[in-house]
């Protein structure tokens, strides 16, 4: 049955940006598909498939790489939290101002079309725009300036009484508050987009909704069966499921108000997967006689920068995350390098093929794949990891602390978490204009959104952006 829009401005091309944060293709394709009319219609006439993310396949900063059409290393942004410096302890943020290229709301406020922007991941603090534009799950508070134009927040408080930027918490056993959280922020989240659409003239619409990902993280064991902590019968079985229906009929709800003639783009940065234990980096490293202490081995549990290190002993130091960073100790470019730069090659290479053969606790193969960022990115701007590590190809997360005594940890360092990131998210793509007839794509790539949505406009591509257009038709 078509697709109907009852509400919206009509003969003018317009352009959606739906984007569910972690949104998982094999749920939404083939598991939940039968829950999902909205999602199923959209498919059927339209296109879709997997949509490849870039490396690293987290938030930061695989929304900015779509938005921009630009990769990790162009932008800089190899994480959540990035080196500040070459000091051994200074990592920060990368929020919004870590973002120096323009993103496509930026360069269609240029051919003077006007954008809504509505919690897209490194928006806050928000930048001037044509347009409108509320800030993303970085936002402190709402005490916090989270909107352009200003003014739009107090309207947003007045009408909303509040706004939830993200949920509290999400890695913690109190799952019935965390559930009825991440509920009410999308149904707010929602509200305000279709409140925004419909009283707001724009050419391009772009959201994203966070809460999918906290859903995966928080309750992935509890609906998978080869998790290791699976519960059968437990009351939350359901609980991915019906987020996905309530998103389903949220999408449902503010599709006619997008309008007739508007081109739909529902999008996710990466997937979901079983996350099976954790890899504690540091202890390795220190196993292995890479990373030397200054002192005692803890008897406490203990971040990176708790601890004394012997920097003069020290080839390499970790952090911890979804994948892993490594950082080499160089001479000329660490306070107290000891790696000549001649001798990179070598020990980068001893130890991505160590890494690579670890097995899991068992000495089982887990299938870890190690990146250099000089062959991975065309460009290496800002201050990169010398080595990006995908534990278990994304099965395992990479732990920074150290105290474990055990390399392989099935504990999280930082709470209670059943899923991690997989490399490909989904695409379903709909032009009215264009119907496809539910075509599935093949190959598809992140960092062809933007080049995408311009040549809707018909807007010529930039060449710094680097990939094609998707072909829709």
């Amino acid at each position: 049955m078509p697709i109907r829009f009852k509400i919206g401005r009509k003969h003018k091309s317009r352009v959606a940006i739906i984007g569910l944060d972690c949104a998982e293709p094999s749920l939404v394709f083939e598991r939940y598909a039968a829950d999902l009319p909205t999602f199923t219609r959209l498919r059927e006439q339209g296109v879709w498939g997997r949509l490849e993310s870039v490396i690293p396949a987290i938030t930061v900063p695989a929304w900015s790489c779509m938005m921009s059409g630009q990769d990790p290393g162009a932008l800089g942004i190899y994480g959540f939290r990035n080196r500040a410096d070459y000091s051994y302890d200074h990592l920060m943020v990368a929020n919004g101002d870590a973002v120096q290229q323009p993103r496509l709301w930026d360069i269609l406020s240029r051919y003077d079309k006007t954008s809504i922007v509505l919690n897209v991941p490194g928006t806050y603090p928000p930048r001037p725009l044509n347009g409108q534009m509320v800030s993303c799950f970085l936002t402190p508070d709402a005490d916090a300036e989270f909107t352009y134009p200003a003014n739009l927040k107090a309207q947003i408080l007045a009408k909303f009484s509040e706004y939830p930027f993200d949920v509290k918490d999400f890695r913690t056993h109190e799952k019935d508050r965390l559930l009825k959280q991440i509920t009410a922020m999308t149904r707010t989240h929602f509200e305000v987009a279709r409140w925004l659409a419909k009283e707001s003239d724009w050419d391009l619409f772009a959201m994203v909704e966070i809460g999918l990902d906290r859903i995966h993280h928080a309750f992935w064991s509890y609906m998978d069966s080869t998790h290791r902590n699976y519960e059968p019968d437990s009351p939350y079985g359901d609980a991915i499921r019906e987020y996905y229906r309530l998103l389903d009929s949220e999408i449902a709800s503010l599709l006619p108000i997008l309008g007739e003639d508007t081109a739909i783009f529902v999008v996710s940065d990466h997937g979901a997967k079983r996350m099976d234990g954790g890899i504690a980096i540091n202890e390795w490293l220190i196993r292995e006689g890479y990373l030397t202490l200054a002192e005692p081995y803890p008897q406490d549990i203990r971040k990176p920068e708790a601890l004394k290190i012997n920097w003069a002993k020290t080839l390499a130091w970790g952090e911890g995350g979804y994948y892993g960073r490594l950082f080499l100790n160089l001479q000329g470019r660490e306070p107290q390098g000891v790696i000549a730069p001649d001798d990179v090659p070598r020990v980068l290479a001893e130890i991505k093929a160590k890494l690579e053969a670890l097995g899991d606790g068992n000495g089982q193969p887990i299938g870890t794949h190690c990146f250099l960022p000089g062959e991975i990115y065309p460009v290496v701007e800002g201050i990169p990891p010398d080595l990006l590590v995908y534990f278990g190809n994304l099965s395992w997360r990479s732990l920074g602390t150290v105290g474990w005594n055990r390399v392989h940890v099935l504990e999280n360092d930082t709470g209670p978490d059943d899923a991690n990131h997989a490399q490909h998210g989904l695409i379903i793509a709909y032009d009215p204009k264009n119907p496809a007839n539910g075509r599935q794509l093949e190959n598809a790539h992140l960092l062809q959104i933007t080049p995408s949505v311009l040549d809707k406009f018909g807007i010529e591509v930039p060449k710094a952006m680097r990939q094609p257009p998707l072909a829709l038709k």
